[in-house]
């Protein structure tokens, strides 16, 4: 499970890399740490079929009776192709959410935070989490009013070596290339499903542990 990850780049290189016209993009700031709830940076294809980045709230609201709706910000391999919650968003929204960093907690106590990037010449590689989203207007607190906003929720897979070391129950399924970034926005829900594997952990390191729940590189 990633409950913590961080977008520490700038609007230009999420504009290259995943290849959104000027006019197609927003105004957007580093972000260290983003947690469930908070609003993240989505590349989706909008109607006309081209791409665009927005922001959205993280997290699929699940309504509980009686208690306060819970933000589902993963979505698992082996469920998405079956779930009725997860199925109809992953067959017609799909989005890419990219991300500098991620960050899983071990089982320590108190435990230390461990952040996972990966190898490249920048200090912190862009990468996108292969992700579904959908419009929701619900409420998102107990007997609070209902808003409309737009969601997501990320994919996650059996952990690779490196994560495994320090989390081994899931983690999120990680995209680099443009022809995995297209296949997921534009590819047959069979041809998206194939990209869920888990990231080759010799193009990943650990650049960050401790007590600190943001990524440094950015303070």
């Amino acid at each position: 499970m990633c409950n913590l990850y961080s977008q520490t780049r700038n609007v230009e290189a999420i504009r290259r890399l995943f290849k959104v016209s000027h006019n197609r993009t927003i105004s957007i700031e580093p972000q260290p740490a983003i947690f469930p709830g908070w609003n993240g940076s989505v590349v989706r294809k909008a109607e006309d079929g081209e791409r665009e980045l927005v922001t959205m709230s993280w997290g699929f609201v699940l309504l509980q009776p009686g208690k306060a709706p819970r933000r589902v910000t993963n979505v698992r391999d082996d469920k998405i192709l079956t779930s009725r919650f997860w199925k109809p968003s992953f067959e017609a929204r799909r989005c890419l959410v990219p991300a500098s960093s991620y960050c899983e907690p071990d089982s320590g106590k108190p435990a230390q935070w461990h952040w996972f990037a990966l190898d490249g010449d920048d200090d912190r590689r862009l990468f996108a989490f292969p992700g579904i989203w959908q419009p929701w207007n619900g409420p998102v607190k107990k007997d609070g009013p209902n808003v409309e906003l737009d969601v997501y929720s990320f994919m996650t897979t059996v952990p690779n070596a490196l994560t495994d070391s320090i989390n081994h129950e899931r983690m999120p399924v990680l995209l680099s290339e443009e022809a995995d970034f297209e296949t997921w926005l534009s590819g047959s829900p069979a041809n998206a499903f194939a990209l869920a594997r888990s990231f080759d952990p010799a193009q990943m390191r650990i650049v960050q542990s401790g007590l600190e729940k943001k990524d440094l590189l950015a303070a």
